[in-house]
């Protein structure tokens, strides 16, 4: 009379599991670990042998210059609540304590910040096309190699299913062991 019910609560907490007579509760599922975003912390954190190798030779190639060491570090750093937080902070204590209003100078510091954050937006979508376009050249060509040996594997069946009929089956006679009557 028990009806399933989910792992856990939308709050996360443990929900009650009823098993048998017994009520248990369950742990709730780990959270899942943050991904690397930069390419020299993936590298050095995450195993090799897991990751796809079009993410791994990506991550190689902009590990290997400082100049896209650099961008990656400010996308990451301009992505973050970390980011956020600091410019509210920065903002109330320059409203509050350098320049009264209209803050002429904070809006020209905030108007070139958005210029050069919106180039690092850009490094970032081109990082990221680039990426995809090497994932998907990569599994394209996983893909014709294994169409190929499938495809080869169907002829060598095909040929092999021929040599056995055949063989087993005299040439005079049909498939289902009548002899063959034709006019």
């Amino acid at each position: 009379m028990s009806q399933p019910s989910s792992p856990s609560g939308a709050s996360g907490a443990p929900t009650p599991q009823r098993t048998g007579a017994a009520v248990t509760a369950s742990a709730p599922a780990p959270a899942p670990r943050r991904p690397f975003l930069r390419p020299s912390r993936l590298l050095a954190n995450a195993p090799h042998e897991k990751l796809h190798p079009a993410v791994l030779s990506e991550a190689e190639r902009r590990a290997a210059s400082l100049q896209l060491r650099i961008a990656d570090a400010i996308t990451a750093f301009a992505g973050s609540m970390m980011f956020v937080y600091l410019h509210i902070a920065l903002f109330a204590v320059w409203m509050l304590v350098f320049e009264k209003s209209p803050w002429p100078t904070l809006t020209l510091i905030v108007s070139l910040e958005a210029i050069f954050l919106s180039t690092f937006v850009m490094i970032g979508q081109n990082r990221q096309a680039a990426f995809q376009q090497a994932k998907a050249d990569h599994d394209y060509t996983v893909q014709q190699k294994l169409l190929e040996e499938n495809t080869e594997l169907t002829r060598t069946i095909h040929r092999l299913t021929q040599e056995m009929h055949a063989r087993m089956l005299p040439a005079g006679s049909s498939s289902d062991g009548a002899p063959d009557t034709a006019v």
